[in-house]
């Protein structure tokens, strides 16, 4: 299991967007323990424009990990990336028409 800290404060959308990449990207179950930085002033001079910051068990920070280049790239050097997960996130979606189908009249039929 994956046990991370995730520097975070209440109605943050990036720090929301990062949680579900990295459960969507890890190999294995992520536990991530959530610290509130609003409720210490030190927290918040350190944390406070960086946020979402994961922290892994070592203390190496990752900040700006809502960007997928980033969050791979440290979650791969830790043996924690699902190499199939992150293609799917990048590989553009197939928009060829199903085998079979045919259009008339500009609607499509399948076959």
């Amino acid at each position: 299991m994956i046990q991370l800290s995730l520097y975070t404060t209440m109605g943050c959308h990036l720090c929301s967007q990062l949680e579900a990449l990295v459960t969507a990207l890890a190999n294995q179950k992520v536990w991530l323990h959530h610290i509130e930085i609003s409720e210490d002033d030190t927290l918040v001079e350190r944390y406070g424009v960086r946020i979402p910051v994961l922290v892994d068990s070592d203390g190496s920070e990752l900040d700006r990990g809502f960007e997928l280049e980033r969050l791979s790239a440290w979650m791969r050097e830790r043996g924690w990336l699902d190499e199939a997960a992150l293609a799917a996130f990048i590989t553009p979606p197939d928009t060829s028409a199903p085998k079979g189908a045919h259009e008339r009249d500009g609607r499509r039929f399948l076959g």
